[in-house]
C-alpha cells in the first residue's frame, strides 16, 4: 500500500513542459535559417569577394539577393505556416538553405552565386517566421518576452560557429576554402532540419498541454480565436498601428545589416585587423548577443516594449557611429559591445509586441507584414553601403548612415502609441 502510494506520488511528480523543448528547436531552427544561412557570408566575405573577384558593390548586391528571397517568402511563410503548420514548414525551410549554401559554395560565378543567396534567403524566411510565430503559441503573454528572446539567440549561435570556424577552415584550404565552407554550413544546416522535423510541435492542444504561463483569461481568448473567420486576418493589415511599428522595424533591418554583413570585412581590409582576430571579435559578439533578446525580452515584460524599443534603438545608433567614426582598438570593442548587448533584442521585442496586440493566431500573420518591411529595408542596405564603399574607398561612411537611421527608429518608438500593456 506505501509503496503503491510512492509509486502515484512520483507519476505526480511535474514534467517539464514540452513548451521548453519546442522552444530549444526553435533556437536550432534560427540557428540555421539566420545564424548560418545570412550571417554566415559575414565571414566569408572577404575570401568570396578575391575568390571571384567580386567588387564591393557586388558583395553588397550578393546579399541583398538573400535579402530579397527572404523578403518575397515572408509575404506567404506566416499564412502557410497558419495553413499546414510551423513544423512542416520550419523544417523544410531549413532543407531549402541547406541545398542554397552549398550549391552558393558550387557556383562558379557571381552571376549564378546570386541564385543561391536568393534561395539561402527563401529558406531564411521560411525558418524564422514561422518559428517566432511558433513562440505565441506555446507561450502565455507573461512569459512570452522571455521566450523570444530565448528564440532570437540562435542567430548569437550562427556568429559563435561561424566566428572561429571560417578562419580556420581558410586556413585550411586557401584559396578554396571559401567554398568548403560553404559545404559546411550547408551539412550542418541539413542537421537542423533533421532535428526540427522529428522534435518541434505546431501547438500544445496537439499534446493535451495549455501554452507556458497561459492565464485563464488568454485561454478563453484562445479559444475565441479559433472560432474567428478567415476574414479576420484583413484586420492585421489594416491596422494603423501595425504599420508604425513597421516602418521602425525597416529602420532596424536598414541599420543592423550594413554592421553584420561588413564587420569582418572593414576590420579585416580597413583596420588592419588580421582575419584570425576578426574571426574571434564577431565570436565574442555572438556570445554576448546570445543574451541580448533574452535580456531586453525580460526587461520588456517589466518595463514595457516600448521602452524597451527605444533604449534599444538608441544603444544600436551609438555602437554603428562608433564604428564609422574610429578605428581605434577601443572604438571598435566598444561598438561590438554595444551591438552584442542589443542585437537581437528588437526582434524579439516586436515578435512579443504581435503576440500581444493581435493574439496566438493571428501573430504569425503580423510578424510577416512587419518581416516584410522590415526585410526590404535589409534588402537596400548592403547593396547601398557596397555602393558607399566603391565611391569613398570606405565603408566608413555606411556605417555612420545605419547609426543615423537607428536613432531615426529610437525616435519612432518614443513616438508610437502602443496598447497599454506594451508601452
Amino acid at each position: 500500500m506505501e509503496q503503491t502510494a510512492k509509486t502515484a506520488a512520483v507519476k505526480a511528480e511535474p514534467r517539464v513542459h514540452y513548451g521548453y523543448v519546442v522552444l530549444a528547436f526553435i533556437v536550432v531552427a534560427i540557428f540555421g535559417a539566420l545564424g548560418l544561412a545570412r550571417f554566415g557570408y559575414t565571414s566569408i566575405l572577404p575570401s568570396m569577394q578575391e575568390g571571384l573577384r567580386l567588387t564591393n558593390t557586388q558583395t553588397g548586391e550578393l546579399q541583398s539577393w538573400n535579402l530579397f528571397g527572404y523578403m518575397l517568402t515572408v509575404v506567404f511563410a506566416g499564412m502557410i505556416a497558419a495553413r499546414y503548420g510551423p513544423r512542416v514548414v520550419i523544417s523544410v525551410s531549413l532543407l531549402i538553405a541547406a541545398a542554397a549554401m552549398i550549391a552558393t559554395g558550387l557556383f562558379p560565378s557571381f552571376e549564378a552565386a546570386r541564385l543561391g543567396r536568393f534561395f539561402g534567403g527563401v529558406g531564411g524566411a521560411g525558418g524564422n517566421v514561422p518559428a517566432m510565430g511558433l513562440v505565441s503559441a506555446w507561450f502565455g503573454t507573461k512569459r512570452r518576452g522571455l521566450a523570444t528572446g530565448v528564440a532570437v539567440s540562435g542567430s548569437s549561435f550562427g556568429l559563435m560557429l561561424t566566428g572561429p570556424l571560417i578562419p580556420a577552415i581558410l586556413l585550411q584550404y586557401g584559396t578554396e576554402g571559401w567554398r568548403i565552407s560553404w559545404y559546411v554550413l550547408g551539412a550542418i544546416a541539413a542537421g537542423a532540419f533533421i532535428l526540427c522535423l522529428l522534435f518541434l510541435r505546431n501547438r500544445p492542444d496537439e499534446m493535451g498541454l495549455t501554452p507556458v504561463g497561459d492565464s485563464q483569461a488568454e485561454s478563453d481568448k484562445r479559444a475565441s480565436d479559433k472560432k474567428a473567420s478567415s476574414l479576420d486576418w484583413g484586420l492585421v493589415y489594416k491596422s494603423p498601428l501595425l504599420w508604425q511599428l513597421s516602418a521602425i522595424y525597416f529602420a532596424f533591418g536598414f541599420s543592423y545589416l550594413i554592421y553584420s554583413t561588413f564587420f569582418v570585412r572593414y576590420l579585416t581590409r580597413e583596420a588592419g585587423m588580421g582575419v584570425a582576430t576578426a574571426g574571434n571579435l564577431w565570436l565574442w559578439v555572438g556570445i554576448i548577443s546570445s543574451v541580448s533578446g533574452f535580456i531586453w525580452g525580460g526587461l520588456s515584460d517589466r518595463w514595457g516594449r516600448r521602452t524597451s524599443l527605444v533604449i534599444v534603438f538608441m544603444l544600436q545608433g551609438a555602437s554603428f557611429l562608433a564604428f564609422g567614426l574610429s578605428r581605434e582598438l577601443a572604438a571598435i570593442y566598444l561598438s561590438a559591445a554595444l551591438f552584442g548587448l542589443t542585437a537581437w533584442s528588437i526582434p524579439a521585442l516586436m515578435a512579443a509586441l504581435a503576440g500581444d496586440i493581435f493574439g496566438a493566431r493571428l501573430a504569425p500573420a503580423a510578424i510577416g507584414l512587419m518581416t516584410i518591411v522590415f526585410s526590404l529595408g535589409q534588402v537596400i542596405a548592403p547593396y547601398f553601403a557596397g555602393a558607399v564603399a566603391d565611391a569613398t574607398q570606405s565603408f566608413a561612411l555606411a556605417f555612420v548612415s545605419g547609426g543615423i537611421v537607428a536613432l531615426l527608429g529610437a525616435l519612432g518608438a518614443f513616438v508610437v502609441r502602443t496598447p497599454k500593456r506594451a508601452t
